[in-house]
């Protein structure tokens, strides 16, 4: 068992393992993106349809014009699970409010979430995570909504359609499912193949080849068939599915609202501070608490269900009135992002996080996706350590995010069940980053010089900036003495350190 010590001494913890699928190989390599690099002094700067904390478009830039919404949403009790929303915020702030409890901070920014009907194809749908042991060949079956042929931001996978495998004598050699948002691979040899995504009833394919490869549909309208030459990892044979206008999704729409909401916390004032006119939302707090943090808009203190739910068209309407009483002159670029992984860190594959006995998560590293998806226990004491996979209740889908940040800080306890987090400005510290199946040991910053404050800059050793993999991000906040050992090779534990003193 190799040791990865962070700082402080080491904790043992008496805890059953974590029983998530097995884990994959190193990630491909993508194709680069185009982006501004930043340095040290100057932020990076995006173009207008290019969301600053995701480094990819969005559906409507106009979106961007609104400032971010920043939504506390309960972990525990775990009645309140899965919660609704939490895909699609491009952060994702993690934090220890004691008594073995975590809670999220939630950044809603240049998408609002929406209800997702789950449509299925007529096979199984694929639950485990794809572990890749060759060239690896495949990707995504999506839900052309507007039968564009073309793979839009806010357009959602296709679970459960089979997909098989043809070498170049005509044999079928594979078969496969895909997985809950639409995703499928083989592992193969070089070579010459055929794919053959199986229609479902009521569907038809597509346009094929409507746009660049990375987001048009490969699929022969009439065949279903597509044609690959496999030298190397290919990511990016693709089919989109248009339903006729008497099929129906496998459920109804959930209901249209995120949460659950609970009560802020001292960090939120400090995360707040880093997103220029934004607006943090939560369910009251204590009075040492609401005295520090901002006070835009708070909802009913709800303990039932796990908290307040908030309806999704009164959300549009508090970042409405947010934007006319603060005005649309912010920027949150603070960040680089780059599809080719940096040089260097070391296989990480999985990554399993230990706060409380009843408080587990996992995270396991997808190839297909070039993200982590999330595992999360139940809270019950017979159950602990063990994992299931983590979904929106807007969607039914699994979580995954691209990159998985473990930050170091301070964790200063005001009275016992209340912590005060040293995110504030001039501060800096450790990270882990987690990205493209590997971990890298880098820095964060919050910089007190720069005025508007913007979001935490994430560096490497060097100090130039650390790029981050397109996409969403989860931070957990740990304290500094929280320890990392490496189970098995790119198996990663991570055991929280209680701050003392904290109940």
């Amino acid at each position: 068992m190799k040791k990865f010590i962070v700082a402080g001494s080491l904790l043992l913890f008496a805890c059953q393992p974590a029983t998530v699928p097995p884990s994959t190989a190193p990630a491909p390599t993508p194709s680069p993106l185009p982006i501004h690099t930043p340095t040290p002094e100057a932020p990076p700067s995006f173009p207008p349809d290019i969301n600053p904390l995701t480094g990819k478009p969005v559906a409507q830039p106009s979106l961007l014009k609104l400032p971010a919404l920043l939504v506390s949403i309960s972990h525990f009790p775990a009645s309140g699970r899965p919660q609704a929303g939490l895909s699609f915020a491009p952060f994702v702030y993690e934090i220890y409010i004691t008594e073995g409890a975590t809670r999220f901070l939630a950044v809603f920014y240049g998408e609002f979430p929406a209800p997702q009907a789950l449509w299925k194809g007529d096979c199984p749908v694929r639950y485990e995570p794809f572990a890749q042991s060759a060239i690896l060949l495949g990707n995504r079956v999506w839900l052309d909504a507007n039968a564009n042929g073309i793979q839009d931001p806010d357009e959602s996978g296709l679970g459960g359609v089979c997909v098989n495998l043809y070498d170049a004598s005509g044999s079928r050699i594979g078969q496969t499912t895909t997985d809950s948002n639409g995703y499928y691979g083989f592992n193969v040899q070089a070579g010459k193949y055929s794919l053959e995504f199986v229609r479902p009833p009521g569907f038809a394919f597509t346009t094929a080849h409507a746009a660049e490869e990375t987001s048009d549909s490969d699929a022969d309208p009439g065949s279903g068939r597509a044609e690959a030459e496999v030298l190397a990892d290919v990511l990016s044979v693709d089919a989109g599915l248009v339903p006729s206008s008497a099929t129906r999704p496998a459920s109804d729409l959930p209901a249209a609202r995120i949460g659950p909401i609970r009560s802020g916390r001292l960090v939120y004032g400090h995360i707040a501070g880093y997103f220029q006119n934004s607006c943090l939302i939560y369910a009251g707090a204590s009075e040492e608490v609401l005295s520090r943090i901002p006070q835009c808009f708070m909802v009913f203190h709800q303990l039932e269900g796990g908290g307040y739910m908030l309806d999704l068209d009164e959300m549009r309407q508090i970042a409405e009135e947010n934007r006319r009483k603060k005005g649309a002159d912010f920027n949150y670029a603070s960040n680089l992002f780059s599809e080719p992984p940096p040089a260097g860190g070391v296989p990480a594959s999985r990554l399993y996080v230990y706060i409380a006995y009843q408080n587990q998560s996992g995270w396991v590293y997808d190839p297909l996706y070039q993200a982590y998806l999330r595992y999360v226990d139940t809270s019950e004491y017979e159950r602990a350590g063990l994992l299931y996979p983590d979904t929106d209740r807007l969607t039914g889908r699994q979580l995954h995010f691209e990159n998985v940040i473990v930050l170091f800080a301070q964790h200063e306890v005001i009275s016992p069940t209340n912590l005060d987090i040293h995110l504030d400005p001039g501060r800096s510290g450790e990270a882990l980053l987690f990205r493209d199946g590997r971990m890298y040991t880098i820095r964060w910053r919050t910089d007190a010089r720069q005025e508007p404050r913007r979001p935490i800059t994430f560096l490497d050793l060097e100090g130039r900036p650390a790029p981050l993999h397109p996409g969403h991000t989860w931070i957990l906040i740990v304290t500094p003495h929280s320890r990392l050992i490496e189970t098995s090779p790119a198996t990663w534990q991570l055991y929280f350190s209680m701050p003392p003193g904290a109940q």
